[in-house]
């Protein structure tokens, strides 16, 4: 499924990188750890954080992930904004905590 089907289908609100909206979802990660997400996340994942700053956008770019969950109504900085723009990195958010979206993601990769 695409990160655009993701989102509609999990109710998540699209916040930047449209462009990159049409990833292959192919799991997901939880991490806040930016240095342990960098070393773990695979290529296709939907990646759940609270982290919604630059440094969370370079590591989706570096990790090529196919879109940013934010968690718990997590905020995304104006700078990260722009740099998902300008990458195509696909973020999103919800009011859900990660648990209860890792459920429903892996529930839908099934």
């Amino acid at each position: 499924m695409t990160a655009a089907a993701l989102c509609e289908m999990l109710n998540l609100i699209p916040l930047a990188g449209m462009e990159g909206k049409n990833k292959e979802v192919t799991g997901g990660y939880i991490g806040d750890l930016l240095s342990w997400v960098m070393g773990r996340c695979k290529e296709g994942d939907a990646w759940i954080t609270v982290m919604g700053n630059r440094n969370a956008v370079a590591v989706a770019l570096l990790r090529d992930v196919s879109c940013i969950i934010l968690c718990e109504d997590a905020e995304l900085d104006a700078d990260a904004r722009t740099k998902a723009d300008e990458e195509g990195i696909f973020i999103v958010r919800s009011s859900l905590p990660a648990y209860e979206l890792a459920i429903r993601l892996s529930a839908l990769l099934k």
